[in-house]
């Protein structure tokens, strides 16, 4: 087995929504034993504790929910992002999903020091893909895609270093997709796979297409699973639940064929609010997909009850 350096990032960042308890995230992933669970594979693990907003000079905006407070976490997170990236693997234990603006765009800069396109896998139910005039809720956790692939309407964010192409983004476990988005996103060719798509065709066969065009192209890839990918059943502990979710067999699935491509530079794992958890069901199952992400098998989990 291929060991590495693990860095784990403490993102608390619930700027990205109204509904509150995104920030409890990353105690609530040390808490579960990530740490534990990936020393015990074999890796180095380093946890650099928890990173916290840059100070702006943006003002308040009459629609768009906190708008300086995650444009504080878009800079400082693109800079840990680039700082963490040369010593290993990071692990960006979130928060809610906005914070993928900072994480993405400072993976994508690394990679582009190292001259490699980034390519971003989102395991998500929702697109991402609103831009801040578009997004009715004015909640920034909808529009990280829109961000880091350099849509227009970000004038108040940090110049991307390096962005994203849409062509490299793919999206698996989509069900909750605004029209609107999934026609810009059809129309700049990225890779949507909708919970039907998986139905008829399995998780294996869109993935590992994926896999082969981030491999063709000597491509790294940086993988964003945010709680909502799951079903509801298994990982209550998200505030924007959508029913018909992946099964923890699929996404065991998923991780695993990622650890056995040697593609994943770096992890997102967002939106656990454990405030709706139950008895930190949906923490620990997170802890075991990223513990399969990194190397272990589903016939080497120990069977535990809540």
């Amino acid at each position: 087995m291929n060991n590495k350096n693990v860095i784990l990032v403490g993102a608390p960042m619930d700027a990205g929504k109204r509904r509150q308890g995104c920030r409890m995230g990353p105690d609530a992933y040390r808490v579960a034993g990530l740490e534990q669970a990936l020393t015990d594979l074999g890796h180095r693990v380093s946890d650099i504790g928890d990173v916290s907003p840059d100070k702006t000079d943006v003002a308040d905006h009459a629609h768009l929910f906190a708008l300086p407070e995650c444009i504080g976490w878009t800079n400082a997170l693109c800079r840990v992002a680039q700082e963490a990236a040369p010593m290993g693997l990071p692990i960006f234990m979130g928060g809610d999903h906005a914070l993928s603006m900072g994480t993405v765009a400072g993976m994508a800069a690394h990679a582009q020091k190292i001259d490699r396109p980034l390519f971003v896998l989102w395991l998500d139910a929702h697109s991402d893909f609103h831009t801040p005039s578009s997004t009715d809720s004015g909640n920034l956790h909808g529009t990280p895609v829109a961000y880091f692939t350099g849509q227009s309407g970000f004038d108040a964010f940090p110049p991307l270093p390096a962005p994203v192409p849409t062509d490299r983004v793919g999206m698996i476990g989509l069900r909750s997709v605004d029209p609107a988005e999934r026609a810009r996103l059809e129309q700049d060719q990225a890779m949507l796979v909708d919970m039907r798509g998986i139905d008829e065709h399995g998780i294996k066969t869109p993935l590992m297409a994926f896999l082969d065009g981030v491999r063709a192209a000597n491509g790294i890839l940086h993988v964003s699973l945010d709680v909502d990918f799951l079903d509801p059943s298994i990982a209550p502990a998200v505030g924007t639940t959508v029913p018909g979710g992946a099964t923890e067999r699929e996404a065991h699935l998923a991780m695993e064929l990622l650890h056995e491509s040697g593609l994943v530079c770096s992890l997102d794992l967002v939106e656990l609010n454990p405030f709706l958890d139950e008895r930190g069901r949906t923490a620990k199952l997170m802890v075991d997909l990223a513990a399969s992400l990194l190397g272990r098998r589903i016939f080497d989990r120990p069977t535990r009850s809540f």
